[in-house]
């Protein structure tokens, strides 16, 4: 047999049929006289307000009406299978509803996300070593690892949005089949009401008239056949009566249905726009995030190394005036050594004497602009520290 669709289930309008589908054994049943006669009960009221409440036309109150004249009360089968059709319908549309839920499955993107999110909170790599030395050994491989790190989670974002961007358009999908549900369990609905409001003014019209007139000829004739004829009747309108009954719970549960349906297409189109807001603002903010603190890191990095050449600068001044101090005392030794003049010895005396006091006036100026400079190195790196404090507040 081939398998049931939604559009096998859909029709553009309700239509009653009064089929014994004598294909289906029934098997037989003892026909019981009820215990009471069955009150006699209007239900015009209620047929009018099943009417208002499905907004029927006049067109298919004038089907209604028409099928009232085909209902056959006396006809067991018939009256079996009474609105069986739409029933059947129902609790097909009922098994596609089901599988649809079924097919659906968020759990693997909850749990890439929840992957996603933990990779992101792990980006920024510490320093947990403290100072110059540490930086420098540092720098390097923490951003070869933060490099890695976000080709890592990019791919990750990359296939995480696919799977959402999927999972969207499935949303999406199901919205729109959801809205043909309701279309066609509320055709169902319509169908079951014209049923019973066509069932309930049989029934009317049988207790009202033909089962009177039954009884009415079993009393007249005296006959055995007249009364069981009258007592048959009144058991098959108490059959069709239950009948009426469980078509209205079916209509209930088509009635509870549309309102169930409609918070599922509304927990689906909510979804749906949680997954589009993410995909357009939370992943690239993301993406935006960490690519700007791989341009700090890059910054951070640059600071560094200006540090270092400033401090290799200063450290060669600092060696290069040591040789020449231990120079300039070389030579001044060198120039006493072997046999010289009294002039010799006393003008190189004072050129000695002279170069000392040129050294040390030299030294002390050097300390002087040294003292000057560290002062002026303390307030550059204030600023800074004040204004790297500053960019990071923004």
């Amino acid at each position: 047999m081939a398998e049931t669709t939604f559009e096998d289930l859909e029709q553009s309008a309700p239509t009653l049929t009064f089929d014994a589908a004598p294909e289906t054994p029934v098997a037989p049943q003892a026909i019981t006289a009820p215990e009471a006669p069955a009150p006699v009960v209007s239900v015009k009221e209620r047929t009018e307000a099943m009417a208002k409440d499905v907004s029927l036309t006049p067109e298919e109150m004038k089907q209604v009406d028409a099928f009232v004249e085909q209902i056959d009360i006396s006809n067991s089968q018939a009256i079996l299978n009474y609105g069986v059709g739409t029933q059947k319908k129902m609790a097909d549309f009922s098994e596609k509803a089901i599988d649809n839920v079924r097919s659906k499955d968020m759990g693997e993107v909850g749990q890439m996300l929840s992957s996603l999110v933990t990779q992101l909170k792990d980006f920024d790599v510490e320093e947990n070593e403290k100072g110059l030395a540490a930086i420098f050994k540092k720098g390097s491989n923490k951003m070869v690892a933060m490099k890695a790190k976000y080709t890592r989670i990019e791919a990750n974002v990359n296939t995480v949005t696919t799977e959402l961007e999927r999972h969207q358009v499935q949303l999406m999908k199901d919205v729109e089949l959801l809205d043909r549900m309701y279309d066609l369990n509320l055709n169902y609905f319509r169908e079951l009401t014209m049923y019973i409001i066509a069932g309930n003014k049989r029934l009317e019209k049988a207790r009202n008239e033909e089962l009177p007139a039954l009884q009415k000829k079993a009393e007249e004739s005296g006959l055995q056949t007249d009364a069981q004829a009258a007592k048959d009747y009144a058991a098959q309108i108490d059959r069709f009566e239950k009948k009426l009954h469980d078509l209205e719970l079916t209509r209930t549960i088509a009635m509870q249905t549309g309102p169930q349906i409609r918070m599922v297409q509304s927990s689906d189109t909510v979804m749906a726009e949680k997954i589009q807001s993410t995909i357009v603002n939370t992943i690239p903010l993301w993406k935006n995030q960490m690519v700007i603190a791989l341009g700090v890191e890059h910054a951070s990095q640059a600071a560094r190394a200006e540090r270092e050449v400033n401090e290799m600068t200063n450290q060669l001044l600092m060696k290069n005036a040591d040789r020449l101090k231990t120079a300039t005392i070389e030579a001044a030794r060198e120039s006493e050594r072997g046999i010289v003049d009294i002039e010799t010895l006393r003008h190189t005396n004072e050129q000695l004497i002279s170069t000392i006091d040129e050294v040390m006036a030299i030294q002390k100026d050097g300390r002087e602009k040294r003292a000057e400079a560290k002062q002026e190195l303390i307030r550059i790196e204030d600023q800074l520290k004040d204004k790297l404090l500053e960019a990071s507040n923004t």
